[in-house]
């Protein structure tokens, strides 16, 4: 993704996960705090995609947003990810299993086109299979029917990553990953998508790392600033170059999340906060 295009990315994104029936009353909430880009999946084992398109349609409805307005990211989950509220056919091949998940997604949303549309994770621990590559396909033939701007990857491991990136026709523009602090904020995967011009995506920044944030380098430039921790984290993952995701379910968070994205952290800040929990 070059420099114009990440410039009309929204600068964090507010994710979906584990809300259940209170999906559609905090996503409306994320939206009136200022969100304005929005990660769900059509995986109903930990996501409700239902819930949040009705809260889209509500604010599309009373006139508070338009589809132009917002950045929809949702995601194709393997078998071996859900339960049995599957949203395809399981003895579908591969292909159809994702033609026929992208088009619930749509219903569930109620748009006609998708923002991202990413794979949510290989459907091996190594490597890649020939269903990720039948995965990839099916999704690539999507964004050549100019259904879906972009493609992506999460929960993907480095060697995977270089995998996708050699077979892929269609590059993806997203990985998404869970970060930790531990393994310095996934810095391998974050590199090599640098030097491919992917946007790296960080997840569970602050509940992957409660410990490291506990540490007093954290504390010092939260206090510095006189902010919270999670304002310094948002602040930092943004300094790195990251996109990051917040799940809270607080407003007053939702806010601090939303001016988190104002603050400048110094270089020494920066490199203080990337050796947490080395």
């Amino acid at each position: 993704m070059d420099d114009m295009e990440r410039a009309h990315l929204p600068p964090i994104l507010y994710g979906t996960a584990w809300k259940e029936d209170r999906t559609e009353a905090l996503v409306r909430q994320a939206l009136e705090a200022g969100f304005r880009g929005i990660d769900t999946a059509n995986q109903r084992k930990h996501y409700h995609e239902a819930g949040v398109g009705a809260a889209l349609r509500r604010a599309f409805e009373a006139g508070e947003l338009t589809r132009e307005d917002l950045f929809l990211q949702t995601k194709f989950t393997f078998r071996g990810g859900q339960d049995h509220r599957l949203p395809y056919d399981p003895d579908a091949p591969i292909g159809d299993q994702v033609a026929q998940s992208f088009a619930k997604s749509l219903q569930h949303l109620g748009v006609d086109r998708l923002d991202s549309y990413v794979l949510h994770g290989p459907s091996r621990r190594q490597g890649l299979g020939p269903a990720d590559e039948a995965a990839w396909r099916a999704m690539e033939t999507l964004h050549g029917e100019g259904r879906v701007a972009h493609l992506g990857v999460s929960n993907v491991s480095l060697e995977q990553l270089d995998a996708l990136l050699e077979l892929a026709e269609v590059a993806p523009t997203f990985v998404q990953n869970r970060c930790y602090a531990s393994k310095g904020w996934d810095v391998r995967v974050r590199k090599r998508c640098d030097e491919a011009g992917v946007v790296y995506q960080g997840f569970s920044l602050l509940t992957a790392n409660r410990d490291a944030l506990d540490d007093d380098a954290a504390r010092a430039v939260a206090e510095r600033h006189e902010v919270s921790v999670s304002e310094v984290v948002f602040a930092f993952a943004r300094s790195l170059g990251m996109l990051p995701l917040t799940g809270t379910t607080d407003p007053a968070h939702m806010a601090a999340d939303l001016r988190a994205l104002e603050l400048a952290l110094s270089d020494d800040e920066v490199a203080a906060l990337e050796k947490l929990a080395l």
